[in-house]
């Protein structure tokens, strides 16, 4: 075992005992040292995988548009704090910036902080956003107080989780541990009656609960009821909670094995939208949606974006634009299995696009 990370972790074991599967994943995409995040690009082409923002400038020229009707809807206050927590290499930002300035009151009201603690992307994002005056931050408790929207585009689906196995008619926490070659291994643990978890469920069956996404889901629900605004919440994962190991790794876009190469792959799980509903809900929050990405998109009017461009580009730029927009929407792309969510604050008028009609489900 020669990646330090591995062996940090593999000691780690040998001392303590199996580690939870939080632990190892929090450990494998944030280390201070050796984590996946910590110190080199992952997205795009010659990373390991593409996000939104990297795929089309609509994505967040049309997250620009809602954060300006939001703004609008909070009664156009002189000045907003708008921050994005996990912002990759600043892609989206960027061009919601640029979209921001066909509103001059709206971009001279912005106050931009990006949440992030990786070195390595913020050194990208200060080169993607030259010219634009950004504060950076480590934690959402160190945003700024007044007025707030904050968007976060596939970061929920990196935070840690913890997994549970039932066994023997009962749930057991699903640890980490090594096997007799020294290899990473899945052990069952210790005995849970965690509430959250289900109480029938098939033999060998996998729970997953997100404690780290829960908490971060609270405190934004807790801040928007102490300052008005709202957070839009956009990433792949499942209505309503369930059974089922979702937990994946992914390098250089292919799926790679997750107990391998610790701080080398990318480590993501589905997100469970009731429960950040709820969990933003009960600190006192209003919802809506949560909707699909293709139903959000084009709400906002993504195809009428997409022709508009293609006016002004060329043969090649115009097929970009279609693909791109087709990728983003596309129930068979990423139009359905992601989805986006908001939260408000309770004064705060529902919010164009998410709106979803009464007794329907959210397609």
């Amino acid at each position: 075992m020669t990646q330090p990370l591995a062996h940090i972790l593999a000691e780690t074991i040998r001392v303590r005992g199996p580690i939870s599967v939080a632990e190892y994943m929090a450990a494998a995409l944030g280390h201070p040292e050796h984590g996946y995040y910590t110190g080199h690009d992952p997205f795009g082409l010659g990373g390991d995988f593409t996000t939104a923002p990297e795929i089309s400038q609509m994505f967040g020229e049309l997250i620009g548009l809602w954060c300006l009707l939001a703004w609008q809807a909070m009664g156009s206050p002189a000045r907003l704090v708008l921050a994005e927590i996990g912002p990759g290499r600043g892609t989206l930002m960027a061009d919601l910036l640029r979209t921001a300035q066909v509103r001059p009151a709206f971009a001279a009201a912005l106050e931009v902080v990006l949440v992030e603690t990786s070195p390595a992307l913020r050194n990208r994002q200060v080169q993607t956003l030259a010219g634009h005056k950004v504060t950076w931050v480590e934690r959402v408790e160190d945003l700024p107080p007044g007025p707030l929207l904050v968007i976060a585009n596939e970061l929920f689906d990196a935070l840690p989780i913890r997994q549970f196995e039932r066994k023997d008619g009962v749930w057991r926490e699903r640890r980490v541990g090594l096997d007799p070659d020294g290899g990473f291994v899945f052990v069952a643990g210790a005995e849970s009656n965690a509430p959250e978890l289900p109480a029938e469920a098939a033999e060998g069956a996998i729970a997953e609960i997100g404690e780290a996404g829960l908490a971060l889901a609270t405190w934004l629900g807790r801040r928007l009821c102490a300052d008005i605004g709202a957070a839009l919440i956009i990433d792949y994962g499942h209505e309503s909670g369930g059974i089922g190991d979702t937990l994946q790794a992914v390098r250089r876009h292919r799926y790679h094995p997750v107990l391998a190469d610790p701080g080398r792959v990318d480590l993501t799980a589905h997100v469970d939208f009731a429960r950040l509903a709820a969990a933003a809900r009960q600190a006192g929050a209003r919802i809506d949606g949560p909707v699909s990405q293709g139903l959000f998109l084009s709400r906002m009017g993504i195809e009428e974006r997409a022709t508009m461009l293609m006016r002004e580009a060329t043969p090649e730029q115009a097929a970009a634009l279609a693909a791109g927009a087709r990728r983003l929407i596309d129930p068979s792309e990423m139009g359905t299995l992601f989805r986006v969510l908001a939260l408000a604050s309770p004064t705060l008028p529902k919010l164009t696009a998410l709106n979803v009609p009464q007794g329907s489900s959210p397609p």
